[in-house]
């Protein structure tokens, strides 16, 4: 007895903790939303290419577009231009897009539409990068200063990450006459990163310069240049003006290297302008339209990975377990009667359409009038099955009728008592019927007025949206359920309507 004990119980902890380390994992791992309500932001970025061509010249455009490697995915790409052909390359990490066309005259305006949103599921990994480099070849009083700022740099740092770091805080210190004098002059974003990289080059350190788009809604705006070093493990993104480590989240990557965003060949004055705006769109959409570009890991192995019909049915079929639950609790714990613990829930099913008070009303209609026929039929001392078959002919009939006459009232819902599962309905009246000569009409009626409650009750939980989404969603929290139903199994105590009537022989003695 003691080793079945201990079996139930480990076997209880094991569901639970498997059913809780699952959703757990789905929620804060993969980040799926707990509720249907949770959006994502959409981001939609309009880039404009504008150039005046030259007459009588093929016209060719290229543009780095963003690689897609990491925090985002792309859901929509379109390409709008007029008499321009289109393609995209890869090269180096980089993604470029590159428009041409045999003639063009006149001002040219070009379109790329990028729809975006974050990464479900696993992050695609970066490639990695070289841990070393050749040094940037410097001769006289720029390599006498360059040699001058990488003694305190290196006394000040320690590994990879801090070197970088102490080198852009170094070079854009005020007051340095050894920075002054690499600067020549120059006090722009692109000067101090050539500093930068110079030194970096010396302490063969890698450096890449990496340009990026700020996910906020505004008109226009320029990209923005960051940095990037490989430790050997992963890239380090620093901000190449306050040495500030690690990439925003709100930063798009667009392209990587020095290269200018547009090359242009067959016109002249070429203009980019970027706009962004986001919308809010349902969480689980986003994820699934991430799914189609990106193939989240989450969605191809869950219940949304299902076909939209059988979706539906699922979501029914899945909330099944919680009305037994509720059966279970009902009989085992509160000791309200019912018929059995599948009729209530098969009932319960029935109301999605009647919904609970017409439901109600028919169930009691249909049973009553079947218990007058049953007890009709008891006179003639008819065998079980014929009975059965007479009776379930009659619930046919009934339920046609009541159909038809609703149909011909108005009452569309009516209609609907033709998802009242005509078997279990002829089953409850048997089962009444035998149940009112052997324990009388009281218990009989205690036993319809306990499944009657036992089906509502089961339906207003099977149907609220909240739960319907949770379950459906995260589907390892059955385990959790079946692990308390194996709790409940092994239950032996009082139910609360016996300790009322306890209570009451208590008072009387």
């Amino acid at each position: 007895m003691r080793s079945a004990n201990t079996h139930l119980k480990f076997l209880v902890a094991l569901l639970v903790s498997l059913g809780l380390a699952i959703t757990a994992y789905q929620i804060f791992v993969i980040g799926i939303p707990v509720t249907e309500d949770a959006t994502d932001n959409l981001w939609t970025v309009d880039t404009k290419v504008e150039f005046q061509a030259q007459t009588g010249k093929p016209v060719k455009v290229n543009m780095f577009v963003p690689p897609m490697t990491e925090n985002y995915v792309s859901l929509n790409e379109s390409f709008i231009s007029n008499n321009y052909g289109v393609s995209v390359q890869r090269d180096n990490g980089n993604r470029s897009l590159t428009w041409s066309a045999r003639r063009a005259k006149g001002n040219q305006t070009l379109y790329y539409r990028l729809v975006l949103s974050k990464r479900y599921g696993s992050d695609t990994p970066e490639a990695k990068g070289s841990i070393e480099r050749a040094p940037l070849p410097v001769e006289g009083a720029e390599k006498i200063a360059a040699e001058a700022l990488l003694s305190p740099i290196r006394q000040h740092s320690a590994d990879i990450e801090t070197f970088v770091r102490e080198t852009i805080r170094r070079v854009n210190r005020a007051g340095d006459d050894n920075v002054a004098l690499l600067l020549g002059g120059d006090k722009s974003i692109e000067r101090k990163v050539q500093v930068i990289d110079l030194l970096l080059s010396l302490a063969r350190i890698p450096m890449e310069q990496v340009r990026t788009i700020k996910l906020v809604e505004i008109n226009s705006q320029e990209p923005e240049l960051w940095l990037r070093s490989f430790n050997g493990e992963k890239w380090l993104y620093f901000n190449p003006e306050s040495g500030q480590q690690g990439l925003p989240a709100d930063r798009l990557i667009w392209w990587f290297g020095a290269n200018e965003l547009v090359s242009l060949e067959g016109g002249k004055n070429a203009k980019v302008t970027f706009s962004l705006n986001s919308n809010q769109l349902n969480a689980i959409r986003v994820a699934k339209m991430s799914d189609e570009k990106a193939e989240a890991s989450f969605l191809e192995y869950s219940l949304y990975g299902l076909p939209l019909s059988t979706q539906q049915t699922y979501k029914i079929m899945i909330m099944i377990p919680i009305g037994v639950l509720v059966i279970l609790i009902l009989r085992n714990l509160i000791g309200i009667q019912t018929l059995g613990t599948f009729t209530p829930v098969l009932i319960a099913l029935a109301f999605r359409e009647t919904q609970v008070g017409f439901g109600i009303i028919l169930f009691t209609f249909i049973t009553a009038l079947g218990l007058s026929l049953r007890s009709y039929l008891e006179h003639l001392k008819l065998q079980m099955l014929p009975r059965l078959s007479i009776v379930l002919t009659f619930v046919v009939v009934i339920i046609a009728v009541i159909s038809l006459f609703s149909h011909k009232l108005g009452l569309e819902r009516g209609l609907a008592i033709a998802l009242f599962p005509m078997v279990i309905l002829t089953m409850t009246i048997e089962r009444l019927s035998i149940t009112w000569e052997e324990r009388g009409g009281t218990q009989t009626f205690k036993v319809a007025v306990g499944t009657i409650i036992a089906a509502s009750l089961a339906h207003m939980l099977m149907t609220i949206p909240e739960l319907v989404y949770f379950v459906f969603t995260f589907p390892a929290v059955l385990l959790i359920l079946v692990g308390f139903m194996l709790a409940m199994g092994r239950y032996r105590g009082y139910r609360l309507t016996e300790l009322f009537r306890f209570k009451a022989m208590l008072k009387d003695s």
